[in-house]
């Protein structure tokens, strides 16, 4: 049975928490939702959203974690996980198994997304290049 009593209830206002720069990739905005905080560092939800137009991408890595999911709430974002390229556009949800290589190369610039993943603390870890990544699409 799930221990309700190790975990704290959270409710996060927009109001309460602003899109701050600093988090794992410059070109992006993170809006921390307390998730983190509330599981004790088992969790984090943030949201995630376009702040300059995609130049080089995120690089290929994998990242030490025990889950995580990215649910695109706006525009899209072009992914290379392993060697097949993925469209993930507003309304898809994306597992990404656990050590999957993959990078991040393109976003519109209305790109927004919801990622949970598990341990709140996770690493992320440069990989070899799996193949060629495609261009980015130029912001207009």
């Amino acid at each position: 049975m799930l221990d309700r009593t190790d975990t704290l209830f959270s409710h996060v206002k927009p109001a309460d928490t602003g899109y701050v720069s600093g988090g794992l990739r410059d070109f992006f905005l993170y809006r921390d939702l307390g998730i983190a905080e509330a599981t004790h560092g088992r969790v984090i939800a943030h949201l995630v959203k376009a702040n300059m137009a995609p130049e080089k991408g995120t690089g290929w890595h994998r990242h030490e974690a025990d889950f995580q999911i990215v649910i695109m709430l706006k525009g899209w974002a072009r992914f290379m996980y392993e060697d097949r390229e993925t469209l993930v556009e507003a309304g898809d949800c994306v597992h990404q198994r656990p050590g999957i290589r993959h990078y991040l190369f393109d976003y519109s610039p209305d790109m927004e997304y919801l990622e949970i993943v598990s341990p709140a603390d996770f690493k992320s870890i440069d990989v070899d290049p799996v193949c060629p990544i495609p261009d980015p699409t130029p912001w207009k």
